[in-house]
């Protein structure tokens, strides 16, 4: 998977401004929990090199990047959950999930 590292809080506006174009998809990653290695893991075997035309993937390691994962929270006005994944479009979020309901075929039905 050819993700972007979201690792700076001023990318945000950037996801914002991009997700105007093409909507964006960003995975909140907890490096200690096993849950979200799980979840990561299957997300990264169901992915596909095409998917990259259709959304703009980003990875977050919330652990290291904590006030990131607030900023997205109240950026995107969601609830913070670990993991997480979060759909952009247009400026604001349209879907998000977290720990076993991330789901590789939710997210790409998204696109129908």
């Amino acid at each position: 998977m050819d993700w972007l590292t979201l690792n700076n809080i001023t990318q945000l506006e950037e996801i914002k401004e991009s997700s105007k174009e093409k909507p964006v998809l960003i995975f909140k990653h907890s490096t200690r929990c096993s849950i979200s290695s799980m979840a990561y893991d299957r997300l990264r075997r169901n992915w596909k090199d095409e998917d990259t035309q259709k959304v703009t993937p980003y990875y977050l390691d919330l652990i290291s990047y904590r006030d990131i994962s607030n900023a997205i929270s109240s950026t995107f006005a969601i609830d913070h959950e670990s993991p997480q994944v979060i759909l952009i479009k247009d400026g604001v979020a349209i879907y998000d999930n977290s720990h076993m309901g991330i789901s590789y075929a939710d997210i790409m039905a998204q696109f129908q």
